[in-house]
């Protein structure tokens, strides 16, 4: 009996760096307007950015595409 060779699925490495898994299978995605010009924003806005949220269901749907093993 000969065994099928299964094809391995590759995980997008852009969306391996930008998106966070939670232990409960959450999509988590930082905010944007984060990366400069840090010293003309509030310090309340700047609070809010450093904060993660979950992602979408539609969104997290095609993640999950993008990211098979997780």
């Amino acid at each position: 009996m000969s065994k099928l060779k299964k094809y391995k699925l590759k995980t997008h490495s852009g969306a391996k760096d930008r998106f966070h898994v939670t232990g409960t299978g959450k999509i988590l995605r930082r905010k944007g307007h984060a990366s400069h010009l840090h010293r003309k924003k509030r310090p309340a806005t700047l609070r809010q950015i450093s904060q993660k949220l979950p992602v979408s269901k539609a969104d997290a749907r095609r993640l999950r595409r993008l990211m098979p093993y997780l």
